[in-house]
């Protein structure tokens, strides 16, 4: 069992904003993140409401350091209203805890894994995000209950 702190919000880095796309730089982000982690930590976690990218990617859910100590997460295109829908809170929650469990895996060496029930699952759309499994598949699971890194993964 890990003791779970919220700690107080940090500022965007201006740095990190793509005018040209109107999107923030998700690595820009984790640079800054890693900059203000506590001691004693063992991940860090950060959910902003920023549609993020990265230069190869239209956009991106989230992004991790893959065996690192940081996430990130964003609400934007997870939320109904980006795609011209009637907000829906109890879809928007399943699509965070989905998306938070999927970044910290990556943060306990998960890459992507092959099985759509695995929350490891990779998600290119939010239909993805939705039908993708909401844990981790027991080969998962053992990684990151283990605390243990691994590269590569099924």
């Amino acid at each position: 069992m890990a003791t779970v702190r919220i700690l107080p919000s940090i500022p965007v880095p201006p740095e990190s904003f793509e005018a040209r796309r109107n999107q923030y730089y998700s690595t820009r982000i984790l640079k800054e993140m890693l900059g203000e982690v506590p001691p004693n930590t063992l991940k860090l976690l950060g959910v902003t409401d920023k549609d993020l990218c990265i230069p190869i990617l239209t956009y991106v859910f989230g992004e991790a350091q893959v065996g690192g100590t940081a996430a990130v997460v964003s609400l934007a295109r997870l939320r109904q209203e980006h795609y011209g829908l009637t907000p829906d809170r109890p879809l928007l929650l399943e699509r965070l805890r989905k998306e938070c469990l999927h970044e910290l895996g990556h943060t306990f060496g998960l890459v992507h894994c092959p099985s759509r029930d695995c929350v490891m699952y990779l998600s290119n759309t939010v239909v993805d995000v939705d039908t993708r499994g909401r844990d981790f598949c027991d080969g998962c699971q053992t990684v990151v209950g283990s605390g243990t890194t691994t590269e590569r993964r099924g």
